[in-house]
């Protein structure tokens, strides 16, 4: 289990999409024998970044490495950045435009859920660049 690591691409503006790699990354996390806490918080924090590189960046990479104390998610993309993250931090607030609101997302709870269900979480985001989201979920 030490050392496994899954990298997923996430496709932009594919809401049909979207889900899937988490759905195999719980998958995967069960088929190792993995606490099933560790699975649903590894299954909330992968899904709300998916949905907000669907949303807002046009797609990315997820990329998931299993240790032995932990699982760190790397969620990487190439989109506009995050203006205000402060702002983008409380639970909310939202620049979902109306197709992503029609179709029941983009309700402001992403980044809030994702900094609830990690045990660390930090953000790198540059306008005009991308956004990288780091977190650990520690196995217990």
């Amino acid at each position: 289990m030490p050392g496994l690591t899954l990298t997923y691409a996430v496709d932009g503006n594919d809401y049909h999409k979207a889900g899937e790699a988490s759905r195999s990354a719980k998958f995967t996390l069960k088929k190792l024998g993995l606490p099933p806490e560790v699975v649903r918080r590894v299954g909330i924090c992968m899904y709300e970044g998916e949905i907000n590189m669907v949303i807002h960046a046009d797609g990315g990479t997820a990329t998931l490495t299993v240790g032995m104390d932990e699982i760190e998610i790397v969620l990487e993309d190439k989109g506009p950045g995050i203006p205000n993250l402060e702002l983008a931090m409380q639970a909310g607030w939202s620049t979902a435009d109306s197709q992503a609101n029609q179709l029941g997302f983009g309700a402001g709870m992403g980044l809030p859920n994702m900094r609830r269900y990690s045990d660390e979480m930090q953000i790198d985001t540059t306008v005009g660049e991308g956004t990288t989201v780091r977190m650990k979920i520690k196995i217990r």
